[in-house]
């Protein structure tokens, strides 16, 4: 049986905890922010838990994490 691939593109968004769940970095903060909202910006920051309805799919993309 050959080793199964991981999606490129789901390896570079989503990191596995420690618990087996996926955190991954929020949209919309990456450029155009001069007519954002200072608190919209700001709450836009750090890393934000995958849901749980989402993580059975991440999971079959990313077979080794």
């Amino acid at each position: 049986m050959p080793k199964m691939k991981s999606h490129s593109a789901a390896k570079k968004r989503f990191t596995r905890t420690a618990k087996g769940h996926f955190k991954h970095k929020q949209a919309h903060k990456s450029h155009l922010l001069t007519h954002e909202a200072s608190k919209r910006k700001r709450k836009l920051r750090g890393t934000k838990m995958v849901h749980s309805t989402n993580e059975k799919a991440i999971r079959e993309l990313l077979p080794y994490a």
